[in-house]
């Protein structure tokens, strides 16, 4: 049987309503997930340059088949029965030139019961490997290095850029639910002021100062007026629903918006606008690390075309040991002990050369391939920069415009409620019919309505070039 979720009750403005959706959005949550995904490479590339070590065993393993042997004499078949058990421990140290030191050292010891035969082995080396083309070529581990700093810093672009895309879209529906709650106070406000209207015209016509065809309009406008409230609380009713969805609230909890019709006055130059903009947009970063990346991949593949060499060196001590199979295997771990110390150290010195002579131009091709894919993304960053100039350039000059335009629709509220109280009080006295009235009340509608669309239109701009820069004109800060 399942429980009720208690439904909850926010009262919200646009920063609380911005903070909530940062916490409950799934799409920032899967980002943050990226990122630490992103950083844990990065830990792990930066693991590859300290010391690993590790521990091997072999428990007892025991083989008992049929082997072949094949010489000069032809080919015969052997019996194996034998018993194998080994330890042995490595430690490797990666080197920033791309080549690496380790110690190895190990027990076996091998029971062979077709020979009653006990071996045991104790072995010890020291290496030293070195690719030389590491120094001309390609470095393999710093720049497996390098791949994870730039994913994990694009990774941190892209969170910043969602949480910038998460701004706008909260401000986006905040405004919108705002601007269909005050549609939905204009319509009450036009039913009552209607409602008022139709009671008069009613008194009016009982007492016969006017005909019956104006005091039927009344009716019909009153009606046309409940109809607008209604429908104005269904586009309520939507508008609340997708103002939680995108808050990742639940569409059983209450939301109450704490906002009035108030702004500040910015004025934005559109030069600064477009120096905050190439500095600290993303896309122009990512393009950079793009480039890094390309030329990353033209270095490793200008280097498979190149000579490539190896130098290899060691020190090694060995200890046998064979005894019957039936000695204790104390007895055999000495013997291979003093076979260690007396027997003569192994040690190798190699030097490993690779020269391609003909590829028939393959790797020149893929080379310049490369060099295309590098030139191709330095012609987008510099599209990028282009575009993002001209749109913020467009931004400021609408938003510029979009101010004068609120401030103008201001005033004209102002006047068209001073009007239709004049209007009003004409009708009372009989001085003007009714569709005069309903012109004026017409014009205060539209007042009120443009006056909210460029309101919204106004604090949208706003939002969408703090997108745009990576700066708030409002409060004049970078955004962190």
């Amino acid at each position: 049987m399942g429980f009720a979720v208690e439904a909850e009750t926010y009262l919200l403005d646009l920063e609380k309503s911005i903070e909530l959706a940062k916490s409950k959005s799934y799409s920032m949550m899967r980002l943050e997930q990226d990122l630490k995904i992103a950083e844990y490479n990065l830990k792990a590339a930066t693991s590859r340059f300290k010391t690993h070590i590790d521990l091997n065993f072999v428990t007892p393993q025991y083989t008992e088949t049929v082997r072949q042997y094949e010489d000069s004499t032809g080919i015969s078949f052997y019996p194996i029965k034998q018993m194998n058990y080994q330890g042995n421990i490595s430690v490797n140290q990666p080197l920033p030139t791309d080549g690496y030191f380790y110690a190895r050292s190990g027990l076996s010891n091998y029971d062979d019961y077709f020979r009653d035969l006990r071996s045991t082995n104790l072995n010890a080396r020291l290496g030293f490997v070195q690719p030389l083309h590491a120094f001309y070529g390609y470095n393999t581990i710093r720049s497996s290095f390098k791949q994870a700093e730039l994913a994990y810093e694009r990774s941190q672009k892209q969170l910043k850029r969602e949480e910038l895309n998460l701004i706008y879209n909260v401000s986006n529906a905040f405004y919108n639910l705002l601007s269909v709650q005050k549609s939905t106070e204009f319509a009450s406000m036009d039913l009552e002021r209607q409602t008022e209207a139709q009671t008069i015209s009613k008194n009016k016509y009982e007492a016969g100062l006017i005909r019956e065809v104006d005091a039927l309009q009344m009716e019909v406008d009153l009606a046309e007026a409940q109809n607008n409230y209604e429908l104005a609380l269904v586009n309520q009713g939507a508008a609340m629903n997708m103002f939680k969805e995108i808050l990742g609230i639940e569409l059983s909890d209450s939301v109450v918006l704490m906002s009035e019709l108030k702004y500040d006055v910015v004025i934005v130059d559109s030069d600064l606008a477009v120096r905050l903009a190439l500095e600290n947009r993303l896309e122009i970063r990512e393009q950079e690390i793009q480039i890094e990346l390309n030329k990353l991949n033209l270095k490793q593949q200008r280097a498979a075309g190149m000579v490539r060499a190896d130098l290899t060196a060691y020190y090694e001590k060995v200890g046998v040991s064979e005894q019957h199979v039936k000695t204790a295997f104390t007895e055999s771990l000495k013997g291979s002990g003093k076979d260690f110390l007396n027997r003569p150290q192994n040690f190798g010195v190699g030097l490993n050369i690779s020269i391609p002579l003909l590829d028939w131009g393959e790797n020149r091709a893929l080379v310049n391939a490369a060099k295309s894919r590098l030139k191709q993304n330095e012609l987008q960053k510099t599209e990028v920069q282009r575009s993002i100039e001209r749109e913020v350039r467009n931004l400021v000059a609408d938003l510029n415009s979009s101010l004068k335009r609120l401030q103008l629709l201001e005033k004209n509220v102002v006047v068209a409620e001073k009007s239709f109280e004049i209007t009003r009080q004409r009708y009372s006295d009989g001085d003007i019919d009714s569709q005069a009235l309903a012109l004026e009340r017409n014009r205060l509608n539209n007042a009120y309505n443009s006056h909210l669309r460029s309101y919204i239109s106004y604090q949208l701009m706003l939002a969408e070039l703090m997108r745009k820069t990576f700066f708030d004109f409002q409060r004049n800060k970078l955004v962190e």
